[in-house]
């Protein structure tokens, strides 16, 4: 299968198979993100509290991409837990670019 639209990547996630190898994912890695951890740093999942909903910290990333890969999508090593900001910046999602100065003016 091919996982080259949206529409196809939001089934894949939904599925039960996903659900699973998550879930082994994230026992594995001790839900702790992969990336703070190799810089010396912890990053844990959140506690879920009584009458509240839990926040998301962690998610389950494929190192080789499902749409170049579809055959890795299920495969446990290629998986790996990050935090949601490591995420976003292996994907270089949101990424706040070097803004122009507007005046090469001095300044005292």
């Amino acid at each position: 299968m091919t996982y080259s639209t949206p529409t196809t990547r939001k089934a894949f996630y939904g599925t039960r198979g996903w659900l699973e190898i998550r879930k082994h994912a994230l026992r594995r890695d001790n839900y702790e993100c992969q990336e703070c951890k190799r810089n010396g740093l912890v990053k844990v999942d959140s506690k879920r509290e009584q009458g509240k909903r839990k926040e998301k910290v962690l998610e389950v990333h494929h190192i080789k991409d499902i749409e170049t890969h579809p055959e890795l999508a299920l495969e446990l090593d290629n998986l790996e837990t990050l935090c949601i900001s490591c995420h976003n910046k292996v994907h270089e999602r949101f990424q706040i670019k070097n803004k122009v100065k507007k005046w090469d003016d001095e300044r005292w």
